[in-house]
């Protein structure tokens, strides 16, 4: 209430993403302070899960490109998430698109983005989270998201992408490989099963020789179903994990001024296509390869949807812009009530329940 009614306005009246990098900042430099005064998670929850050999306090986790550079690891746990997910990590430093490129969508509660992979690269990562690892446990499992570098082509993405995952791998619970950013020209095409196989085939390789970690895909919304076969053909074998979805190039029944501006759309607008891409994945999969939920994850209700379509876990991003620093605590407490209003003794029985 504080935040939505004291906080947000202020924020909302700022460049959105100016206002972003100033809350970063203030959980960077409050982080520390919070870690040691709130548990992460939830403090007597009985709905962890296990995915991938990892525990997860919660399944509400923060959605890769809200801390791209890892600024702010010890305020995630604190706040309540279950995991977090950084990134994207690109191998070379670059500095995204011109500004602007972050837009707010306030009538239709949804961002619109181009940031286009802004990182300050591999290397400069894998210092920041070895200094996290080096100064005490991380109590969540965390995720880092690679892409491809603006600069290289795209016959040359999996040198690229061998790069960053060398650099990153010590230092990461678990691998997300971003084909889906539509602000990156050509990535998209890395969705294609040929490609997708080939980039994988060699992922995969490296990880297992690096000391084999959980290795998702996050794909694109925006896929037709003869896609998503061939996604989930390509996967077969050669990753543990998807995450389900990036932003959409789709402008369906949007209010907001901004809804012309080029970018990919996150926030409500995307839930049902979200949802519709999670369902159709854990058919084509049936059921054998974890998914992460994103796109359009406001309250427990939205998350409960999205984990009876298929997915395991849930990852917020514009939700938590708009809900603030008590989202992750409030929707998995919600989400705890309605597994038990619904007789579930665990959060794995509700899996994939409506995905027929």
């Amino acid at each position: 209430m504080i935040y939505r009614t004291f906080v947000r306005p202020i924020l909302f009246r700022l460049d959105p993403e100016r206002s972003h990098d100033l809350a970063l900042a203030c959980l960077s430099a409050v982080g520390p302070t919070l870690s040691r005064l709130r548990r992460p998670g939830l403090p007597d929850s009985q709905w962890s899960v296990a995915v991938c050999g990892m525990q997860f306090p919660t399944p509400i986790g923060l959605a890769g490109g809200f801390d791209k550079a890892a600024r702010a690891l010890r305020a995630w746990p604190a706040l309540g998430f279950g995991f977090v997910e950084v990134g994207t990590v690109t191998a070379l430093s670059q500095p995204g698109n011109p500004r602007p490129r972050v837009f707010r969508l306030s009538e239709d509660e949804a961002l619109i983005n181009r940031l286009g992979f802004n990182s300050p690269g591999a290397r400069a990562v894998a210092a920041r989270l070895a200094a996290v690892r080096r100064s005490r446990p991380y109590p969540i499992p965390l995720g880092v998201n690679i892409g491809k570098s603006a600069a290289v082509p795209t016959e040359d993405a999996l040198a690229d992408h061998l790069f960053s995952l060398e650099l990153l791998h010590p230092y990461a619970d678990f691998l997300v490989v971003n084909v889906s950013s539509p602000n990156t020209p050509g990535l998209r095409g890395l969705q294609m099963r040929n490609a997708l196989t080939l980039l994988l085939d060699g992922l995969s390789r490296r990880n297992h020789s690096l000391g084999p970690k959980p290795l998702f895909v996050k794909i694109a919304p925006d896929l037709r179903e003869a896609e998503l076969e061939d996604v989930a053909g390509a996967l077969e074998g050669r990753v543990q994990g998807i995450v389900a979805t990036n932003t959409t190039l789709r402008r369906n029944d949007l209010r907001s001024a901004a809804r012309t501006e080029a970018g990919g759309l996150s926030g409500r607008p995307l839930s049902a296509d979200a949802t519709h891409v999670i369902r159709a994945i854990f058919r084509l999969t049936k059921g054998r390869v974890p998914i992460i939920g994103v796109g359009g994850v406001f309250t427990a209700e939205d998350a409960y949807t999205k984990i009876k379509a298929g997915a395991t876990l849930v990852e917020l991003y514009t939700g938590f812009v708009y809900g603030g620093p008590g989202t992750p605590r409030r929707i998995a407490r919600g989400l705890q009530g309605l597994l038990a209003r619904d007789g579930f003794e665990t959060l794995t029985q509700a899996v994939g329940v409506e995905a027929s």
